[in-house]
C-alpha cells in the first residue's frame, strides 16, 4: 500500500513512510492488533543497529571528499540531533505518564 501511495500521490515522502503511517491507523482503528505485529517489531528494533552499517559504510568511502564540508555536516548533525533525542524523551514521557494516569484512574474505579 505504501508503494502505491508512493506512486499515485506527487509527494516527496518515501513508500515506506507511507507504509508506517498506514500501520498506526491501522493500529488506532482496531484493524491490525499489536499482538500481530509485536514479534516482528520486536526482531526489526533488535537489528536495528545493522540497518545502518551500509550508510557507516558509504560516508567512510567518501570521508576524504566529505572533509571540506565538515563544519557545514557538524553544524546541522549536531542541533538535529539534539533535537530528536529531546523530542522523543518528551515523547516517551508524556506516552508513559498517559498510561500511568490511565491505570490510576482505572484502578480508582474498581
Amino acid at each position: 500500500m505504501g508503494e502505491i501511495l508512493h506512486v499515485v500521490l506527487p509527494l516527496p515522502v518515501p513508500a515506506s513512510v507511507y507504509g508506517l503511517v498506514l500501520l498506526l491507523a491501522a493500529l488506532n482503528f482496531k484493524l491490525v492488533k499489536l499482538d500481530d505485529v509485536k514479534e516482528v517489531g520486536t526482531y526489526l528494533t533488535g537489528i536495528f543497529p545493522l540497518l545502518f552499517v551500509p550508510a557507516a559504510a558509504g560516508v567512510m568511502e567518501l570521508w576524504a571528499e566529505m572533509g571540506e564540508m565538515l563544519l557545514p555536516i557538524l553544524v546541522a548533525i549536531i542541533p538535529v540531533t539534539v533535537l530528536v533525542m529531546v523530542s522523543a524523551g518528551k515523547t516517551t514521557q508524556a506516552l508513559t505518564g498517559r498510561k500511568k494516569k490511565e491505570a490510576d484512574n482505572d484502578a480508582a474505579a474498581e
